[in-house]
Parts: structure tokens; sequence; C-alpha cells
């Protein structure tokens, strides 16, 4: 929906505004705009952040981050603690067993005020593990190398760059998550297998595509416990669908990787559906969730295959929250990441269930004169929220 023509006048003449807000979702009635400090207590906060938090080479974040006085870090944690989310997926941060960026980043830099922010605890931090850098020992775009970045299951040039990471301050049930971090393409149903436009022929030989995983990172649904109830944190980080030729096999993945989630939402008992652990169907009938991440992929523009984002969006058991980002632009149009100067697409999601009451959700993007302008330049993406409540 349109904010309203008072809300808009208001826009324009502050000349800075840190936080975006959008009165609701599509097919649900208009909610009163409220400010951060207004919000009920009882309602959840969801974001996701691409936060960029990748180096040269394993390890190089990490010890970036040691001493708590990283600027890129500092800056990231200043938006995170303006929006002052209860739930966040943060994407493209590093991946290790122990978690040392994701835990560094919390209790470093959330867990300290940035400025006149206050601090932001999150006890609970689940890092989520990565095919990107993992070595498949296949030629994938044959080269006749096997160690190039392109021929890791997911595209990285060391294992754990790019990766997903949940922090909370709500209970992650951490022996209930389920990854499909080694679900293979090939028993996706239907799968965009690419092909050469001019001969025809598979771009992947079938030694190649028989062993090929879905996920460029991973697909992870995270439950996380909210007093009595249960949401499912349903994270990806979809490929780019970009780096390719005409027979376009990011876009192919991407596709699908943002597809799995239609059929994870619908197909409880699909005996395909196979996670990391074993455990067979989708998610089960009537549970809360949201889907989030860096999904690559704008439902109107850009070079992604947009049906499958746009059937994901119009999905029956989600709500379509659009925020909206008032700048110099079109007001009317969503955007979450910018792309050289004047190109800006939707490509981050918060995407709760239909069962929420959806409060209210944006993006922080400051305007031009703004203060904390100064922040945006800590990666290329901006943190998208969504506030919703349990009926």
């Amino acid at each position: 929906m349109f904010q309203t023509f008072s809300t808009l006048v208001i826009a324009f003449f502050i000349g800075a505004i840190a936080i975006v807000h959008t009165q609701a979702c599509i097919a649900q009635d208009p909610v009163e705009e409220l400010s951060i400090d207004q919000l009920d207590n009882s309602n959840i906060r969801v974001a996701t952040y691409n936060v960029s938090l990748y180096g040269s080479k394993a390890g190089e974040v990490a010890q970036r981050m040691a001493d708590g006085k990283d600027k890129q870090a500092e800056k990231l944690a200043a938006v995170i603690q303006t929006v002052r989310p209860d739930i966040l997926l943060l994407n493209e941060v590093d991946y290790d067993q122990a978690g040392t960026v994701a835990n560094a980043f919390a209790e470093k830099f959330l867990a300290v005020p940035q400025g006149d922010r206050q601090p932001l605890d999150y006890p609970y931090v689940y890092s989520v593990p990565t095919n990107t850098g993992l070595r498949s020992g296949l030629d994938l775009d044959g080269n006749g190398k096997l160690t190039d970045p392109v021929d890791a299951w997911g595209f990285g040039m060391y294992e754990g760059q790019y990766a997903l990471a949940v922090l909370s301050r709500y209970p992650i049930v951490t022996d209930e998550v389920r990854t499909f971090q080694k679900f293979l393409w090939r028993d996706f149903p239907n799968a965009k297998r690419p092909v050469h436009p001019t001969t025809g022929e598979p771009y992947f030989p079938d030694d190649i595509w028989e062993q090929l995983r879905l996920s460029s990172k991973n697909h992870v649904d995270v439950p996380i416990e909210v007093g009595d109830e249960r949401i499912h944190l349903l994270a990806s980080h979809p490929t780019p669908p970009v780096f390719d030729g005409p027979e376009d096999h990011n876009g192919c993945r991407n596709h699908d990787e943002i597809k799995f989630w239609e059929h994870y939402l619908s197909a409880t008992d699909a005996d395909w559906i196979v996670d990391d652990q074993g455990k067979s169907g989708g998610l089960e009938k009537d549970a809360y969730f949201v889907i989030a991440g860096d999904l690559n992929s704008d439902p109107i523009e850009g070079d992604s295959q947009k049906d499958a984002m746009q059937k994901l969006l119009a999905h029956s058991l989600v709500q379509d929250c659009k925020p909206r980002w008032l700048g110099q632009k079109d007001p009317a149009k969503t955007q979450t990441a910018l792309f050289g100067r004047d190109r800006m697409m939707r490509i981050d999601y918060v995407i709760p269930s239909s069962q929420f009451r959806v409060v209210e959700s944006g993006v922080f993007w400051p305007k031009q004169f703004s203060p904390d302008n100064r922040l945006v330049d800590a990666t290329d993406h901006r943190l998208v929220w969504v506030e919703v409540a349990i009926p």
C-alpha cells in the first residue's frame, strides 16, 4: 500500500530519516506507524543484513575483529543497534566450526555501545555451515583446474566465506536445526539443469550433474522458542544469477534455490526433501515461520529468472511486506541493495508467514544528509526488517 499523503510530506521535510517505515503488507489493513520507542515489547522484530564480513583468506576477518575495534564492524553494529532486531540473520559472515566471527561480532561490537546507541545482547548465536569455498574436487568450469573459487560447491576463495549466522534474543533449538547443505540439485523436482542455448547440450556433464549440490551456501530451518510459540527462521543466500554465460547456470541455480522454499512450505510430507540429518519432509503444517536472506532476485528487475521470486511472494502462506525507501528517487520503489551509482533492486527479504499480524516493516537507508549516512558504506546492502506479533 502507498504511504498517506501526510506521511510523505513529513518525510519530505525531515532532513534525515534513519529508519524507513511502511504502513502494512499486501492484503492487510493499514496499521498505525510507530516509532521504535513506542513498539510493544511483545512484538518480535526480525531482520536480515548482508554485512560483507569476509576477507581474502580464511581467518583474516577474525583477526581483524579480535580487539573489538574494526571500523567496518563498528558501523555495521551501529546500524543494527539502531534497528534493534530480536532475531537477526547475517549474510556474508565468515564461518568456522567455533563460529569465531559471528560470536566476536555479537560480543565485541553489538554488546558494546556504538556512539550514543544502546548495546544489544544476543545470547544465542548459530553459525551456519556453508558450501562456499568448500572444495568439490570437480572441474566445474571445465578449465582443467580443480582449485578455482568456482570449483567449490559454492563459489568462494576460501572455506567458510560468505556464510550465514543467526543471532537471537530468544533460545535457538540447535538440536532441531535442519540444514540442506548436501541436498543434490538433481533431486529437486523439475530441476532447471542449465544447457548450452546453441547446442542444447547440458552445461554440466552427467558425472558432474549427479554430484552437484543445490545450495550455494546452505538452506537452513532454525527453530526459535519465543515464549510458548516456536518460530522457524528459514534462511538462505542463493547464488547471484550473473557471472556466467548464455547457459545461465547461475540463474538456473538461483531459481531453484529460491523455489526450494516454495516446496518446503507446501510439501509437508515430501519424501524427496531430505535434510543433512536424514529427516524427510517439509515444514510442518501451521508452523510460524519467517523466510529471510539475500535471495539475489528482484521480482521485477535484474537478471534473475523472476518467476521463482514472484511465486514465493505470492504463496498463500506468506505475507509480502514491501519496505519503502523514501529517498530522492521513486518513493513507491522497493529497494534493499545498491549496484553502482543508480541501480537499486530488492534482493534482501524478510517474509513472514500469514498467521502473524504485521505491525510494520522497513529498510535502514538514511537520506543523503543524515548523520547516519556515514554508516551505509560498510556494505553494499541495507538492513531489512519486519515487526510482527503473534495473534
